[in-house]
């Protein structure tokens, strides 16, 4: 580890690498909470996937995942600008860091230390990027299966089988969005470690909190839920 890392450094850097990564295995992985919202979400796109197959226009489908394709576009073109920014600033840390020099806040560890954040903070928006563009791909791909989807089976079972295939292929897509946008979340986190290692604790810990309410306690997620309860009862009828 390079010497300008403290042992408090050390800390706040591994607290925000297990807390980031271990919130996506939980709510993303084989961790997953079965009542979190984007579990329930689960059942609205299999439903939606089931509404599709009997759908002999499904020019709303395709608007619907064309709004969600601009959306990673944007996200990633943002992501893009702030990294040019981010590399600007640690090509120039020097001047960066001596126009600042008067933020005593902003200067705990001194230019060294200063550019090893700059670091942390690119390589979080680069996985960020890399998370978009995965997105915006696995979207197109899906945009081949609203198209090559067969007209809807007699067999209600085959059916299921048919909506749950394409629900894999959408949530897969939706899940790397939704690592990118998580991204952002953490890296507002790690600009309080330009404060001190026990704000970027702090921060981190505070998205977590942020993160875990929407997904488990929002006015969002109790409405989702019971609207995933009634599909839910309306497949257990359909299989």
């Amino acid at each position: 580890m390079p010497s300008e890392f403290s042992t408090l450094d050390l800390l706040a850097i591994s607290t925000f690498f297990i807390a980031w990564f271990g919130y996506q295995l939980l709510f993303d992985g084989r961790l997953r909470r079965s009542y979190s919202l984007n579990s329930q979400m689960l059942v609205l796109r299999r439903r939606w996937m089931l509404r599709l197959l009997h759908r002999d226009n499904r020019i709303v489908d395709s608007t619907l995942v064309g709004h969600t394709i601009h959306s990673a576009a944007f996200f990633a073109s943002t992501t893009m600008l702030v990294l040019a920014g981010l590399i600007g600033v640690l090509g120039s840390a020097d001047r960066v860091y001596g126009a600042i020099t008067n933020i005593s806040a902003l200067l705990g560890g001194g230019q060294p230390l200063f550019e090893w954040k700059l670091v942390l903070l690119i390589g979080v928006f680069i996985y960020a990027f890399f998370k978009f563009t995965w997105a915006l791909r696995q979207f197109n791909y899906f945009c081949a299966v609203i198209g090559s989807a067969p007209d809807a089976p007699e067999d209600p079972a085959e059916a299921l089988v048919w909506a749950r295939r394409m629900e894999a292929v959408l949530t897969h897509a939706v899940n790397e969005l939704n690592s990118g946008v998580r991204a952002y979340y953490f890296a507002f986190a790690g600009l309080a470690w330009f404060i001190h290692p026990l704000a970027f604790i702090a921060a981190t810990l505070l998205m977590i909190l942020v993160l875990a309410r929407r997904q488990l306690g929002s006015p969002t997620v109790r409405a989702v839920r019971e609207h995933a309860k009634a599909l839910s009862r309306d497949d257990g009828k359909e299989e």
